[in-house]
Order: structure tokens, then C-alpha cells, then sequence
């Protein structure tokens, strides 16, 4: 088994990017289908989806889903606080902007930092690390902060409190994963749990929000949930699962502010959105903060 890295290399950081390249533009393609596809519905789809792909994969590679290794209980909790998360974020995308939802979600690697060295002492942030962490999640706060301005109505506040708890329960499964006997279990078994309880779930929550449901969508939206499901749900969290298993969780969650600032420059370079100072301001100070969330603690003289 490919041993744990202490800081990440530069497979992972290429991973990382890769990947918050993809979930910049997955809330491009969610916000254009979202009008079309009812967003608990699109999700039931999604993962559904999902975790089919991922068992013919699993399949293919002789990859074991329903051994007894120990990690039922703990994988059971991450594929809940997984659906409760994925919940939040359709349905607070109903009573709040999206500038405003990506803001408040990315407050998870806060909550990794703060709860993950309860379990796993290695990984508690040095100062540096902790300033660093917050200039990244500032830097996101700026840019978005267009989203902001105006009076906040109670179906906003409710938004964001879902969103919000969305950060909560990122951060949540990532203890879970990294904290529990899920450590243990490859990284398909890992994301099998999350996508299969998500699929069990989310339709049952599409019902009971009295969404209508239809497989008779234009090109352009099953092209939409297609990406969201090949790329989005099972390769990109997929690499994601695998890296949880490899690398620190708190260094790892840093570069996840990359990710909304990613979803801006898709919005300039696909939807012909003004390019910023602020944006170019944030962009270059979330660099600045997952440098230093990354720094490599100094090794002292004799």
C-alpha cells in the first residue's frame, strides 16, 4: 500500500487543481441546468448515475465494495453527512445567490482544521498555516463580495444558513473519512458509500420537496448532468477520495478555495463576464495563502 505523505507532491497538487478546475465549472453547468432539471432530481440522477459507473468500475479492477472490513458504521455516517451536504447546497441555491452559497461552503476547511487534529494529531496547523488559511478565505470573500450588497430577506438568510451547514458537513465527512476505520478502505469503497446512500436518498427528498420528474430534458441539459456525473461525481471525487487516503486533510481542503475562483474565470472566459481587479487581487492572494498552508515546517539547527 502506497505509504502516507506528510505534505503534498506534485501529483497531488496537479490532482487538486485538475479538480477545482472541474468544480469551478460544475456550478456553471448546475446553475444553466438547474432551470430545466428540478435541483434534488438532477442530483437523484447524478448519483444515481454515479454510483452505477462506479461499480462497473469497481467490477472491472476486481475492486471488493461488500467485504466486512470494519467500515460499515463510519461509512454509513459519511455517505449521510455526503447527502445532507449535497441537499443543502440544491436547496439553498433556491433562496440565495450563488456568490453568496460558495462563500459560506467554503468555510469546511475551517472546520477540518479546527476538528481534524482531535483525531489526528499530526495534522494541527502551525500559526503560519492558520494565516494562511485565512487570507485564502478571505480572498474568495472579496471576490464574491458583489453578492453581498443589498438587504438580506428572510428566504436569503435561509439560504445561506443552508449553506453554511453544506460547509459544516463537507468538513464533517472529511473527518470521518480521515478520522475513522474509512481511513483504512480504498478510495472506491470510500466514494461508493457517499454516492450509493446519496442515490438511496435524494430521490425520496425530491418527492417530498413535490418536484416533477421527467427524463425528457434537451441535449443540453443531459449533456450538463452527463459531465456533473462522469467527471463531477465519480472521477474528480474519485481522485479526491484517493488523495483523502494519501495526504494531510488540512493541507489538502486549502486548495479547495481554488474551486469558486475558478467558477469566476469560467464566468469571464465562457459567459463573457467582466474580468476584475478584485478577481486578479483574490486569485493571486488564495495562491499566496495555500503557499502558506503548504510551507513545509523549518527544519531547526543543532
Amino acid at each position: 500500500m502506497r505509504e502516507r505523505k506528510e505534505h503534498l507532491d506534485a501529483l497531488a497538487v496537479a490532482l487538486l487543481v485538475a479538480c477545482c478546475m472541474f468544480w469551478g465549472f460544475q456550478q456553471i453547468l448546475i446553475k444553466a441546468t438547474v432551470g430545466e432539471v428540478p435541483p434534488l432530481w438532477q442530483a437523484a440522477i447524478r448519483f444515481v448515475g454515479a454510483t452505477v459507473i462506479l461499480g462497473a468500475w469497481c467490477a472491472a479492477r476486481g475492486v471488493k465494495l461488500f467485504e466486512r472490513d470494519g467500515t460499515l458504521p463510519a461509512g454509513l455516517l459519511a455517505g449521510a453527512l455526503f447527502a445532507g451536504e449535497f441537499t443543502c447546497i440544491y436547496l439553498g441555491l433556491r433562496d440565495t445567490a450563488a456568490s453568496r452559497l460558495t462563500v459560506f461552503l467554503y468555510t469546511s476547511p475551517f472546520v477540518v482544521a479546527v476538528l481534524m487534529p482531535r483525531v489526528v494529531p499530526s495534522e494541527k496547523l502551525r500559526p503560519a498555516q492558520w494565516v494562511g488559511l485565512v487570507i485564502a478565505f478571505a480572498a474568495v470573500a472579496v471576490a464574491f463580495s458583489e453578492g453581498f450588497t443589498g438587504h438580506s430577506t428572510a428566504r436569503q438568510l435561509r439560504g445561506d444558513a443552508l449553506a453554511l451547514s453544506a460547509g459544516l458537513l463537507w468538513g464533517l465527512t472529511t473527518l470521518v473519512i480521515r478520522g475513522t476505520r474509512m481511513a483504512t478502505a480504498s478510495a472506491e469503497k470510500t466514494l461508493f458509500y457517499q454516492v450509493a446512500v446519496t442515490a438511496v436518498v435524494a430521490p425520496f427528498l425530491s418527492l417530498a420537496w413535490g418536484e416533477s420528474w421527467s427524463l425528457h430534458y434537451s441535449a443540453h441539459a443531459w449533456v450538463s448532468i452527463a459531465l456533473q456525473t462522469v467527471i463531477g461525481a465519480f472521477a474528480s471525487y474519485l481522485a479526491w477520495m484517493w488523495m483523502l487516503r494519501h495526504y494531510p486533510a488540512t493541507q489538502l481542503s486549502s486548495f479547495t478555495f481554488l474551486a469558486p475562483l475558478f467558477a469566476l474565470l469560467f464566468g469571464v472566459l465562457l459567459l463573457g463576464e467582466h474580468l476584475t481587479v478584485q478577481l486578479l487581487l483574490a486569485l493571486t492572494a488564495v495562491a499566496t495563502g495555500i503557499v502558506l498552508v503548504n510551507r513545509k515546517k523549518p527544519v531547526r539547527a543543532a
